[in-house]
């Protein structure tokens, strides 16, 4: 009977918040646009200037049981709540920076319960002509890879959390290797061990190095050299944590037909494996030689009051001891604005893993495959405050279930 109260209190709590909002917004409003303005300056000229800004995020979860993806804590409901600082900074027509520092309970909910705080970007854009059509970018920066992290922050993303690609944990390790083939496979019958096991890709991968992109006649391109995989967990992006002998090589190339649409193909390759798995790696082995491809196709398109995306991921990791384990993920996302500040949107996901070697003669799927259904509402109260509500609910292959059905409530104020 605990749960349900819970989930009752959860709900009227939510309500009030959102009563205070609608009172509230006018003078919400002008308060956090008087700050937005005090928060900027610019030489007379023009040729410096610095802007800070800043998100407020509150989140609340509730899991009918084992957290999903990359939700970290084990209780039935928590809250986790975020702030994000930006400070932009242009030089003359040619040089940008960026900086975003958060305080928050870790990067995925809940994964430092007793706070946290990082920088999970900085970098320096160099950019030689006025059109945009060649950048230079060096720094810790999200990934160029797919169609979904350029909208990845919780004030452009439709829902609260990631779609299964991008934080669906596998059995895949990083910090060691199985022994045999058995042992991998053994994973399966377990609850995600997240400290230890990855997702295809991890959210918006914020690793460190180099980047080149620009955009040319309704064509796009991206490359970059980063010094982690894209999969890799958020400690192994400082560019001081893993060592450079494995980077990473990543890219996208885009077009732009018309304003309406946008496709591109996406690809990744590096190794997924951290330093400290090198004692269990067979003998005469390291890192760099079990590598992650992953390659992908992304599609978007607005028309009118809709806006859709489509993304198709696969990736094959050289699993020691194992051989190759592949799979496919894909999804598809749709928002709807019903009013101008009122939006619906669903999304549907699905992750299939082929077969490996089980040691005995056969083959065996080496992970579960999974199906995640979502619908979140939305609705912007001012250019600075918006509220969603999201449900979701995920069926794995099997008798273990990892968060069958998840409630979360998500309040974004920015300024």
């Amino acid at each position: 009977m605990k749960k349900p109260k819970v989930f009752r209190r959860a709900t009227l709590t939510l309500c009030a918040v959102a009563g205070l909002l609608i009172t509230t917004a006018t003078n919400a409003q002008t308060f956090l646009e008087q700050v937005d303005d005090a928060l900027a300056y610019e030489t007379p000229n023009g040729f410096f200037r610095t802007d800070l800004s800043g998100r407020l995020d509150a989140e609340y979860y509730y899991v009918d049981q084992n957290p999903p993806g990359l939700v970290f804590p084990d209780d039935d409901h928590f809250f986790n709540p975020r702030m994000s600082l930006f400070l932009d900074t242009q030089l003359g027509d040619h040089f940008y920076s960026l900086v975003q520092a958060r305080f928050d309970r870790g990067f995925d909910p809940g994964s430092r319960r007793h706070g946290d705080s990082r920088l999970d970007e900085y970098f320096l854009r160099y950019r030689p002509f006025k059109d945009g059509r060649l950048n230079f970018q060096i720094g810790k920066m999200a990934t160029v890879f797919g169609g979904w992290v350029p909208r990845h922050l919780a004030w452009d993303n439709p829902f609260i959390n990631a779609p299964l690609a991008y934080e669906h944990v596998t059995v895949i390790t990083d910090h060691g290797v199985p022994g045999a083939p058995a042992g991998f496979l053994g994973r399966q019958g377990v609850r995600d061990n997240k400290p230890r096991w990855l997702p295809m890709i991890w959210g918006p991968a914020y690793t460190s190095g180099a980047s080149m992109f620009g955009s040319l006649e309704g064509f796009d391109y991206a490359f970059e050299f980063k010094n982690a995989s894209i999969s890799s967990r958020p400690y192994a992006w400082d560019p001081f944590r893993v060592n450079w002998e494995n980077p990473t090589v990543s890219g996208r190339l885009g077009y732009r037909p018309n304003a309406m649409w946008n496709v591109g193909s996406s690809f990744s390759y590096g190794t997924y494996l951290l330093p400290e798995s090198q004692p269990t790696l067979p003998a005469g082995s390291d890192p760099g030689d079990h590598n992650q491809l992953t390659i992908g196709a992304d599609i978007s398109f607005a028309w009118h009051a809709w806006q859709v995306w489509a993304e198709a991921i696969a990736a094959r990791f050289e699993v020691p001891n194992v051989g190759n384990a592949d799979t496919l993920s894909y999804f598809i996302e749709a928002k709807y604005k019903i009013t101008p500040r009122l939006y619906a949107a669903g999304r549907w996901n699905h992750q299939i893993f082929d077969e490996v070697p089980n040691g005995a003669g056969g083959f065996a799927d080496w992970d579960r495959d999974a199906v995640r259904i979502e619908g979140a509402i939305g609705y912007r109260w001012t250019r600075h405050i918006q509220t969603k509500l999201q449900y979701g609910y995920s069926r794995l292959e099997g008798a273990l279930q990892q968060g069958e059905q998840l409630f979360a409530a998500q309040l974004n104020v920015k300024f």
